[in-house]
């Protein structure tokens, strides 16, 4: 220690050899990696891509090109009402004609049309609404041909010939039910593939993780569809065949979640949960049946897992599975595309760590210096 030459007390000095301690900054740098920054990010990027995504597709439906068929007692009635509803402004409608009250009730229950506008030459005209497909739609449904019936002069009665079930409060049932199996299969996918390393070692490691994968998704749909049906008594409809969706559904889920991470990395679960909820959810027709969303979310819903699904669980339970085909082979296609690249990524991961452990990917050996004693024995 040191003495001032005016007597004050001594400043210690710290030993010789003692590192300097680290500043503000270095404390920061130790305590958010440039790794963990980047992931904040990533984080932040979904966190504003769901906010946009939900609002946008939600803050103001607008009933565009809904299916009617429309009948009346001729045919040129029914030409010349086709022709009158297909010209409202904004193109709310998309009608077509039907011969009978029976083809028009045949395709609502097909899923081919949203509603039916059956004309009378003397009482009131009825609307035939489907309120299954999405209690929102008949209601814009109902809307739009109210105010057209109004300016021809003429009434409508609605009636509506495929309602939801009691305990399904305006449809939603079935999407509730479909979001809640696609969190099943991410979150398990999830810890299947951080559990041990970010990304499978080898293909059996690959294969286990889709196995244990389809396990759950088995049990998982199964008590899905037993607690929306016969517990909760909220959807209607075949229990296995709900079991059947739930479990292909859980299972694309989860294999597109480890096909993204086998590709990406931990990244690949950011851009699952891109797909599935940022996009998929406010897309899927849930809240607002496609007629009702913006372009954007009415053409990707059907393509993602969410829309397919949701589509899907509302034919089997109202429709006696009409119209469910297409949305199944969707998902069927994402389960599949999903186990090919989960498998493809843990194939040629495998390759790359042969050919890293091999002997022939070892580098040379530097050259010896000059003057080296190994090089002048040699």
């Amino acid at each position: 220690m040191t003495r001032t030459t005016d007597g004050d007390r001594p400043t210690p000095h710290p030993p010789a050899g003692t590192p300097p301690r680290p500043g503000f900054l270095d404390e920061v740098r130790d305590a958010v990696s440039l790794r963990a920054a980047l992931l904040i990010i990533g984080v932040l990027a979904l966190q504003l891509g769901f906010i946009t995504s939900y609002i946008g597709a939600f803050h103001h439906p607008k009933p565009t090109d809904i299916p009617l068929a429309v009948t009346a007692p001729t045919a040129a009635a029914t030409e010349r009402a086709v022709r009158e509803l297909a010209a409202l402004p904004g193109d709310p409608l998309d009608p077509a004609a039907a011969p009978d009250e029976a083809t028009a009730r045949a395709r609502i229950a097909d899923r081919d049309v949203d509603g039916a506008l059956i004309l009378s030459p003397t009482g009131p005209d009825r609307l035939l609404v489907a309120s299954a497909s999405g209690a929102s739609l008949a209601d814009a449904l109902t809307a739009v041909v109210t105010r057209a019936e109004k300016a021809r002069g003429r009434t409508v009665d609605v009636v509506d010939v495929v309602p939801d079930a009691p305990g399904d409060a305006r449809g939603l049932t079935s999407f509730y039910l479909v979001v809640g199996w696609c969190v099943g299969g991410y979150l398990c996918a999830a810890v299947l593939a951080i559990s041990a390393g970010a990304r499978p070692a080898n293909p059996a490691r690959g294969l286990i993780r889709l196995a244990v994968l389809l396990l759950y998704a088995i049990v998982t749909g199964l008590l899905g569809a037993v607690i929306a049906g016969p517990v909760l008594d909220a959807l209607p409809g075949s229990v296995p065949a709900l079991w059947g969706l739930g479990t292909l559904l859980v299972f694309a889920v989860g294999a597109l979640t480890l096909a993204l991470q086998g590709l990406a990395g931990i990244i690949g679960i950011g851009l699952a949960i891109l797909l599935v909820v940022v996009l998929g959810n406010p897309s899927a027709g849930g809240a607002y049946p496609y007629p009702l969303l913006p372009p954007f979310w009415k053409a990707i819903g059907p393509a993602l897992p969410p829309g397919a699904g949701t589509y899907a669980a509302r034919s089997i339970a109202y429709f006696r599975g009409n119209g469910a085909l297409g949305p199944m082979l969707v998902i069927a296609a994402w389960a599949l595309g999903g186990a090919i690249v989960t498998m493809v990524c843990a194939v040629l991961r495998r390759r790359a760590t042969e050919r890293e452990a091999s002997p022939g990917a070892a580098a040379p050996a530097a050259p010896a210096a000059p003057g080296d004693g190994t090089a002048r024995g040699a």
